[in-house]
């Protein structure tokens, strides 16, 4: 059977990689696919040739239009990045009735539901395994593996930048900026870290991975978007204090009200294996009901991991060639006529507990008022320390760790808060997860 001939938008980190596993890797994938997966065309205006393998046999072009409307071509691997041209081509491509595969999550998280849509029409594929957490084969595992279960919450940390900052500052004591200058030198971080440190890129990911949790459509604009920034060291160093490591975390869960979608520094218990999670490493946890808990991890990025992800997408392409397009396992893990109308919540209306830090005057009466604040608020605190001043000092460091409640109850009570005059600032609020089976 003659191999399947591939179009790769892009030569750069993930492209080349993925030229090299397909040549490196080619007897073991057509064993798989049961037939060859061969690159024959690609589009690139710039890239480094040496280290990529196969170049000779592939035809390479400046104009990406001319691979995805070239006859031959049967997949395109979209590997551009960005919302233009990369959208314009993937819809050229499904006109084109050729499948696509995609590392692109900002696209998928934005334009999914057009592009899903039109892929239906042309009973084509459109796979995008690589769009979340690289080589991690998440969306496989929910989307198939996880089919029997009612899917009750996944978090995930699923932006390496963040985990690596957030690591560093813990385990080296260092400050935020510090360690951002270290990414960025490190190639972690771009040199505008906005996407990564603000949750952005995070934030595309949760919301792929909360549409195939609960079949809802994709809905990027609603999924709530905190970053690290104000992350302090002594906010590392109090939450290992107390049995806790801060993680940027994307949380999606089903409740009676609707779905969760939100990404935000979290406090994790120190003995959950996703809060041992360091470095660039990403993982997402995910429990169903049947199942119970289910910890998915490995490399978030990078030229073979991330190739790792497109190549087995393309293996699955591959196999459903001539699969009638009824029965290929749906973009969004349900059928596209049972997609689900539940709203995604409002952070007023998420509950969760919380690590509040506030500086106070060193007096009598200060914690009595900030109680009863709390208390005619209806919320219950788990546990109070009191940091000792320093010499001369009449500033202390008041820690309060709450049980769970409305955001909207805590938001009205930290502004009753920060309005007396014994509170010095604004109170700094990070959310807690229990993430228990």
């Amino acid at each position: 059977m003659e191999p399947v001939k591939v179009g790769l938008l892009g030569l750069g980190t993930v492209g080349g990689g993925t030229a090299n596993v397909l040549a490196r890797n080619a007897e073991e994938i057509a064993r798989r696919a049961g037939r060859g997966i061969q690159v024959t065309h690609a589009a690139a205006r710039e890239f480094n040739a040496e280290g990529i393998q196969g170049l000779e046999r592939i035809e390479i072009t400046t104009d990406a239009f001319e691979v995805v409307n070239n006859p031959e071509v049967e997949i395109i691997v979209e590997l551009i990045g960005g919302y233009s041209p990369a959208k314009e081509l993937v819809m050229q491509a499904i006109e084109n009735c050729k499948h696509v595969v995609t590392a692109n999550k900002a696209l998928i998280a934005l334009h999914g539901n057009e592009i899903f849509e039109a892929a239906q029409k042309k009973g084509v594929m459109v796979a995008f395994e690589a769009a979340v957490a690289g080589g991690i084969p998440i969306i496989k595992a929910m989307r198939e593996g996880l089919s029997a279960n009612r899917i009750e919450w996944a978090a995930g940390i699923i932006n390496g930048t963040g985990n690596f900052i957030l690591t560093e500052m813990r385990d080296k004591g260092r400050d935020f900026d510090d360690v951002l200058a270290e990414a960025q030198a490190l190639g972690y971080a771009e040199a505008d870290p906005t996407i990564d440190v603000e949750g952005i890129d995070a934030a595309h990911k949760l919301t792929i991975i909360g549409s195939i949790a609960f079949g809802v459509p994709l809905q990027f604009e609603k999924t709530y978007t905190e970053g690290i920034t104000r992350i302090e060291q002594q906010d590392v160093v109090y939450a290992g204090e107390l049995g806790y490591r801060i993680k940027h975390l994307g949380v999606t869960r089903k409740t009676d009200k609707g779905i969760e979608m939100r990404v935000h520094p979290t406090l994790i218990p120190e003995r959950r294996l996703i809060a041992n999670v360091d470095g660039v490493m990403n993982a997402v946890l995910v429990k169903g009901d049947a199942v119970g808990p289910t910890l998915y991890y490995g490399a978030g990025a990078g030229s073979e991991p991330t190739a790792s992800a497109v190549v087995a997408d393309l293996v699955d392409v591959a196999r459903a060639l001539t699969t009638d397009p009824e029965n290929r396992v749906p973009h969004l893990a349900f059928q596209p006529n049972e997609l689900s109308d539940l709203p995604i919540l409002e952070m007023d209306d998420v509950e969760t507990a919380y690590y509040l830090r506030m500086q106070v005057s060193d007096k009598p009466g200060v914690m009595a008022k900030i109680a009863g604040i709390f208390a005619d608020s209806g919320i219950s605190i788990e546990a109070i320390q009191q940091k000792e001043p320093a010499e001369g000092e009449t500033q202390v460091s008041l820690i309060m760790l709450s049980h769970t409640v409305l955001e909207k109850q805590m938001n009205e009570a930290i502004a009753e808060i920060e309005a007396l005059e014994c509170v010095m600032g604004p109170v700094m609020r990070i959310r807690m997860e229990s993430l228990s089976g």
